[in-house]
């Protein structure tokens, strides 16, 4: 099982659809973002999951989550 695959079974979490308004630079940064990652780990990512990701690091900076 690849690393990337372990991480996904560790975090089945329930996620919730919610409305997020942006600039567009930010949504073609992360549209970017999207696609380096899928490359370089052979797996899709979505402009949702690098979102997460980058809420994730803003709240764990912030002392809000571990």
């Amino acid at each position: 099982m690849k690393e990337s695959e372990a991480h996904a079974h560790e975090h089945t979490e329930k996620l919730r659809k919610i409305t997020v308004n942006l600039e567009e630079d930010q949504i073609e940064l992360l549209r970017e973002i999207a696609r380096e990652y899928s490359e370089k780990l052979g797996q899709r990512w979505s402009v949702s999951a690098v979102t997460r990701v980058a809420v994730g690091d803003f709240l764990t900076k912030l002392g809000k989550i571990a």
